[in-house]
Order: structure tokens, then sequence, then C-alpha cells
């Protein structure tokens, strides 16, 4: 087992007018190799700042962030931007799918980016909607299906360049409590095929179901690792 994630007193302050907002204010822990880890917390306590961080959507103030041993303040741009594409597949409440692509689409565009065949996208994709369960609507529009077969799509272009990191941010969120636990459940077993999860969620029956969690306020951490 390895570090995958590694936080060293890491703050994010944003300056707002004569204001500092410090959205993190020293935060310091490690994930595991295979860890399916609850980040846990209300609204406006800093779970999605950290998530942008650990995402390389965002660059923290001070402190050291390393993913997969790698320290990202060494890092350009460019650089960030290939750990994301490598490294992270990202799930989100609302999806974001491209609504005028098919479902085999959605889930080829990180692919197509990574100049892949296109017969190849075409397998791989088709391959990563039958895991999910949604072999037989391959070629829907995201308006043509539920919110539980929306976020299958999202989760199988999440795994479309076979990450070692998966960061779901609130995905079940926008989904009744029985579509819900079904996502929960395909999250559990990507789990045990080995993938480290990242699951920020404010629902505690959620976090519960999750190997380990942090519980963080006022941008520190409160509880957990």
């Amino acid at each position: 087992m390895c570090i995958v994630i590694s936080f060293e007193d890491v703050r994010r302050y944003y300056v707002v007018g004569e204001n500092v907002i410090k959205a993190l204010d020293g935060i310091s822990f490690d994930i595991i190799s295979g860890s399916f880890l609850a980040i846990m917390g209300p609204s406006g306590s800093g779970k999605s700042t950290l998530m942008n961080l650990i995402g390389c959507l965002d660059t923290p103030t001070s402190g050291v962030i390393r993913i997969d041993g790698e320290t990202l303040g060494d890092m350009g741009e460019d650089e960030l931007a290939l750990i994301r594409n490598r490294k992270i597949g990202f799930v989100f409440q609302n999806f974001n799918l491209l609504p005028k692509l098919s479902a085999l689409d959605n889930v080829m565009v990180p692919l197509l980016y990574r100049g892949i065949p296109l017969k190849e996208r075409k397998e791989k994709a088709e391959a990563l909607l039958e895991k999910v369960g949604l072999g037989d609507r391959m070629k829907h529009r995201p308006t043509e299906l539920s919110g539980g077969q929306k976020q299958r799509v999202a989760i199988a272009r999440a795994l479309s360049n076979n990450p070692s990191i998966i960061l779901a941010d609130e995905p079940t969120g926008a989904l009744d409590s029985k579509t819900g636990d079904q996502i929960m459940e395909l999250f559990e077993n990507l789990n045990d095929e080995g993938r480290t999860i990242v699951f920020v969620t404010h629902d505690r029956t959620l976090g519960a179901r999750c190997r380990s969690s942090i519980s963080i306020r006022d941008g520190r951490i409160v509880d957990g690792c």
C-alpha cells in the first residue's frame, strides 16, 4: 500500500475586498492507495475547496500537495492538466454530460483528447457502459436518460482513462434515495477493484458506508485522518 494523496499544512485563502476568507486553514492528511474516503461537512465547510485541490483544479495558498509522490507546487498548468487527465476521474452531482451527444459519445470524449483511434475509443466506451449497466442505452442522449442512468454514464466517462483516483462530488445529491443507493453500490464495487475513491458528501448515512472519513468545519479537519 502506498500514499497516493498527501496534504501537508495546506491553506487556501481568498481575498474578497478587505476580507480574507480562509476556505482551508492548515489541512494535513494522507490517503492510501485503495482507500474509499468520505469528505464530509456542511455547506461552506471547505470540502469543495479541498476536492478542487485534490483534483488539480485549484492551487493552494501555502503548504504541500503530492499526488502519487509528485509535488504539485513544482508543476505548471500543462503538467497539472496531465495529472488530471491521466490519474483522476471526476464525477459531479449534476453529471456534466454534453447534451447533444449520445451516452457512447460522452464516454468517448476524454479518449478523443488523448488521441486514441476511433475504433479503440468506441470499443473501450462500449465496454465501460456495459460495466455500469447501460449496454442497452449507448445511443441515448442525456435527455432520454433517467438521473441514475446519467450518473452511470458520468462514471463510465470518469473511468475512460483508467484513473487510479476517482473524485466524486455529491454524486447522489440529485438522485432519489433508491437510485442513490444503486450508485453507491457501483462506487463500492469500483473500490473493491482497487480504485481509490474520494467521496464528497454532506450525507452522514452515505459517509458511513465509506471505509474511512474526514469531517471538515470552518476550513479545518475536526474528525478523521
